[in-house]
């Protein structure tokens, strides 16, 4: 199935980008979950770290704005990985699962898969959409056309994680952590 937008009023995309959001649960209610338990919540953990080496990128293109996780769940940040893609480069799945939507979302094309390990991919900035929700679909398998700029968005229940922690051959950070404390020692004195 090849879906294209063109030439649609600016009212009818939002009531596409509400019923889409409406229908699947959308980004509506992470933000609304995220003001009510109060999110900084002791054992409340904003952006779970995902484990790294299962799944692709989507396109062979350079990363033009990474993953960045706003300070709360509603404010700004960049919740995926910008692509600097060229129009017409090839979108693969990121990894195998079912296409859950298909369609367009705000006036631009995107697809979401659920993946079997619960996560869900979604591609956004697409020409051409070339699955349809139901299908299945294998990691590498060709999802549509991009436009100049593609967005990868991956989240774990209602939380966006850094889909870069999930390549295959991703490596993490090195985060240090007080062990115990010792006292300074001044060996002149």
């Amino acid at each position: 199935m090849v879906v294209r937008v063109a030439g649609r009023s600016s009212a009818w995309a939002r009531w596409c980008a509400l019923s889409v959001l409406l229908a699947a649960g959308g980004c509506l209610a992470p933000c609304a979950a995220g003001a009510a338990s109060g999110s900084g919540a002791p054992g409340d953990v904003p952006w779970p770290v995902p484990e790294p080496g299962t799944y692709r990128p989507p396109v062979d293109a350079p990363v033009v704005d990474p993953f960045r996780a706003p300070a709360q769940r509603w404010s700004a940040g960049n919740r995926g990985l910008e692509y600097g893609t060229r129009a017409g480069d090839r979108v693969r799945a990121v990894g195998g699962g079912t296409v859950v939507f298909a369609g367009a979302v705000a006036g631009r094309l995107a697809v979401t898969v659920r993946h079997p390990d619960g996560r869900r991919s979604s591609l956004t900035g697409l020409s051409v959409v070339l699955v349809r929700a139901g299908d299945r679909v294998a990691q590498g398998t060709l999802v549509g056309l991009a436009l100049p700029s593609l967005h990868l968005g991956v989240r774990e229940g209602d939380r966006y994680v850094d889909p870069a922690l999930l390549f295959v051959g991703a490596r993490r950070a090195a985060r240090l952590v007080p062990v115990r404390h010792f006292p300074a020692t001044d060996p002149v004195a």
